[in-house]
């Protein structure tokens, strides 16, 4: 019995020391579960380069890791050693999977440790070019008179866009035929091409087609009007008629279960001071997303932001039946 405990003693003290050295020169890697390239990918390199400013320069690393809605990249983080040398960057897929997924190899509230959400991902409803409807108002009487004839596009199920989109055929109560794409570019040049009617998508993947007028936009889903210059005169849909209709994607940093609290406090620690960094923040701005300022940088209000979000979307989703699995 001394012998196990005395084992036991050391090896809390060898982990004690390990979490006081973190991260002491050795690389961090952030995964990221889609590929490279993506919105989500950006705002991870971003945040890295960030991080590793306020970590003396101690090596950060991305590891693209797609597939399967988010889930493989996921669930290899959940799997990973708790050291704090693995983390995740991934976005409101951590609300939606849960419910799109009938079988996950995780759980989103005990597999991980929650270390802030990061920023907010405005989204845009446009319409393809030559829609009839000049405004959201006679969108909204196109759409009616048109029941059961309007596709509305999404970049495939579990996307931003097809979360997006069924908020708000459920807002509407509108009957569309949703038209799943693999991916936002093709759903993108089907809109452009007129095989689609509707898209709802982030500001990163449709701003530059707005600003050259090869789409027509109709609304932001922000609490606010945005500020940016191609989008600034666009009404929110709350102002449109739809009352509190906001959908933003937000992204969230993460650790597997169980990671030391100081190397948590650590991480944490250098994510706040990530998000006061002028150039993070300049990019982000670049990209149309909005840097989180709030309490939800706080772990335990990152958590409950998370599971009030699976509370909101779980019923929407389950209503639709588009699941997929």
């Amino acid at each position: 019995m001394n012998k196990l405990l005395t084992a036991a003693a050391l090896a809390v003290a060898a982990l004690g020391a390990q979490a006081q050295d973190f991260p002491g020169g050795k690389p961090i890697t952030i995964v990221v579960p889609f590929a490279a390239g993506g919105p989500t990918d950006r705002v991870a390199r971003d945040l890295a380069e960030a991080m590793q400013r306020q970590m003396n320069s101690n090596p950060i690393v991305i590891e693209n890791l797609g597939g399967a809605g988010s889930t493989i990249g996921t669930t290899k983080v959940a799997r990973a050693k708790n050291d704090g040398y693995t983390l995740l960057l991934t976005h409101v897929g951590m609300a939606t999977t849960p419910v799109l997924y009938r079988k996950l190899s995780y759980n989103y509230e005990t597999d991980f440790e929650y270390l802030g959400i990061v920023n907010d991902v405005p989204m845009t409803l446009i319409g393809k070019p030559g829609l009839a409807a000049n405004n959201f108002a006679e969108l909204r009487t196109w759409i009616g008179q048109n029941a059961g004839k309007v596709n509305l596009g999404n970049a495939g199920i579990g996307s931003a866009s097809h979360l997006c989109g069924l908020m708000f055929q459920s807002e509407l109560k509108a009957e569309m035929t949703t038209v799943p794409y693999k991916g936002t570019a093709p759903a993108i040049a089907d809109l452009l091409g007129g095989q689609i009617d509707l898209l709802c998508d982030q500001t990163t993947n449709t701003t530059s087609q707005i600003e050259a007028k090869k789409v027509k936009a109709y609304a932001v889903t922000t609490a606010k009007r945005l500020t940016t210059p191609a989008l600034k005169d666009l009404p929110t849909l709350d102002e449109a008629g739809m009352k509190n209709f906001q959908v933003t994607i937000w992204h969230g940093l993460y650790a597997p279960k169980g990671t030391p609290a100081p190397v948590l406090t650590k991480i944490n620690t250098a994510l706040k001071a990530a998000l006061k960094d002028a150039d993070f923040i300049k990019k982000q701005e670049g990209l149309g997303a909005v840097v989180t300022n709030d309490k939800r940088v706080e772990p335990a209000e990152h958590k409950k932001f998370v599971q009030a979000e699976v509370a909101r979307f779980g019923p929407v989703i389950k209503a639709a039946g588009q699941y997929a699995d």
